[in-house]
């Protein structure tokens, strides 16, 4: 089971760190040969290469709708009109959307955010509240890739489905 995880948001916005803070923290981890962590400030078309061999992508980003400090983890299908922002050069749906169109293929993927508190400039400085979040984002990923492995042993892949926090 090939899995990547992508944190991505802005390293000068604050609380907008949260995702590659949470990627950095998880690659300094021991994980799975079979697990790729990236960090980065956005997404961008190139990535799509990246996701067409993998069963499984976890994004990681920080939320401005959800209360501070808060992590919500949902599925996500692909979706070519999902709206880009100028935050994040392209939503995740739009690369799924794009790797479904030119490979084919869809991996199995989930957004976990969290919730920040201030998106003021500051370099790579997370809010007290944002950095209790980062603990949980990772709970949630070491709990679906728990349930990948165990769905690949058993040969009946899960629908994706949110997970609680």
């Amino acid at each position: 089971m090939k899995t990547l995880i992508i944190g991505y948001g802005s390293p000068i916005r604050g609380d907008d760190a949260l995702g590659p803070l949470a990627a950095d923290r998880l690659a300094g981890l021991e994980l799975p040969s079979h697990v790729e962590v990236a960090s980065r400030h956005v997404l961008t078309a190139e990535m799509v290469a990246d996701l067409a061999d993998k069963d499984l992508v976890i994004f990681l980003d920080a939320a401005v709708d959800l209360a501070p400090g808060e992590v919500r983890c949902q599925p996500l299908a692909p979706d070519e009109h999902a709206v880009s922002t100028m935050a994040h050069f392209l939503d995740p749906r739009e690369l799924l959307a794009w790797c479904e169109t030119l490979y084919q293929r869809v991996p199995d993927a989930y957004l976990i955010t969290g919730g920040g508190d201030s998106f003021d400039y500051a370099s790579y400085e997370l809010t007290p509240i944002a950095e209790s979040a980062i603990e949980k984002m990772l709970d949630t990923v070491n709990k679906l890739l728990a349930r990948e492995q165990v769905a690949d042993r058993t040969s009946a892949r899960p629908q994706p489905q949110a997970l609680g926090s």
